[in-house]
């Protein structure tokens, strides 16, 4: 019998407009965005529907927006009688993911997250770290790149995406000796993105420590449906175990090349991305060409859903 995962988008997936069509159309998805502003204490709900972009780009403003995105988006699906044998959410998507499976209730989620993406904005000076997408480098190839441009700074794996995309991250002189020594070494491209902190390497120490108080503070329940973590890319179910996992995702690498692997082998054929835009579902096919995806974060969205059902 065929199964479903429901997978949950990180940073990057963010637009100004995002879910404005959802909550226009679904009630369900229109408590979410009111429960969210309750629970800031300002309305992320309006950055969300109308920008501006460069406040939605500030890491403590893109978290919890995309968040409440998601989470909205999960609760029309959820009034629908869509559900998931699986859940697994990219980076700040793991939070998305474990509010879905009934871990984390939303308003901790969305403080959690507002802290988190305060506490990585200032783990790192503006400036002093980088993170680049390389793009076709043959795996085999990535360890030594990063020994040679390190030279005394940090410059690790970040998200192991897919076999034609490897995102690295560190100090910024390293990850730009990293993005020409993988071009030599045969990548098709190498791409500085403009993120504003080096995520998921170990320059996200101070961040991790400043997160544990906030983390042990809130209360996390076992799982309704398994999730994949980004940490491990395994199967867990416990509320201990999404507590540690999100406080070791921190600087650690997103392992979701893995996870999708795992996925499919636990008998998944069909993926739904929750929340704003389609970047995970376009990974689905460069992990495995076998496997496809829908999406669903636009209230436009809901008649593919109904065909993949």
């Amino acid at each position: 019998m065929s199964k479903t995962a429901f997978l949950f988008p990180g940073q990057g997936s963010q637009f100004a407009g995002m879910g404005k069509s959802l909550s226009e159309a679904y009630p369900e998805a229109a408590q979410v965005f009111e429960e969210a502003d309750r629970a800031l204490g300002f309305a992320i709900s309006k950055l969300c529907f109308e920008g501006p972009e460069e406040a939605l780009k500030l890491t403590e403003n893109t978290q919890p927006a995309l968040l409440t995105v998601s989470v909205a988006a999960h609760a029309v699906l959820r009034a629908k009688g869509v559900v998931a044998d699986y859940v697994a959410g990219h980076s700040l998507g793991e939070y998305s993911a474990l509010v879905a499976a009934g871990s984390l209730g939303f308003g901790d989620a969305v403080r959690l997250v507002r802290k988190r993406g305060q506490y990585m904005q200032a783990a790192v000076p503006a400036g002093v770290g980088a993170m680049a997408a390389l793009l076709k480098l043959p795996l085999e190839k990535l360890d030594s790149v990063l020994q040679e441009a390190a030279q005394g700074e940090v410059v690790t794996a970040a998200n192991l995406n897919s076999p034609d995309q490897i995102v690295i991250a560190g100090h910024t002189g390293a990850v730009n000796r990293a993005a020409e020594l993988a071009k030599a070494a045969g990548a098709k491209r190498a791409i500085i993105l403009p993120v504003s902190a080096p995520f998921h390497c170990p320059l996200m120490k101070p961040a991790q420590e400043r997160l544990k108080a906030d983390l042990d503070a809130t209360e996390f329940r076992n799982l309704e449906v398994p999730l994949v973590n980004n940490w491990q890319a395994r199967e867990i179910h416990s509320g201990t175990e999404a507590r540690e996992g999100l406080y070791n995702q921190v600087p650690n690498p997103v392992r979701w090349s893995d996870s999708i692997r795992l996925l499919a082998a636990n008998g998944v054929t069909r993926f739904v991305e929750v929340g704003p835009g389609a970047v995970l579902t376009g990974l689905l096919r460069s992990i495995d060409a076998s496997l496809t995806g829908v999406k669903f974060g636009e209230a436009g969205d809901w008649e593919k859903i109904g065909q993949s059902s």
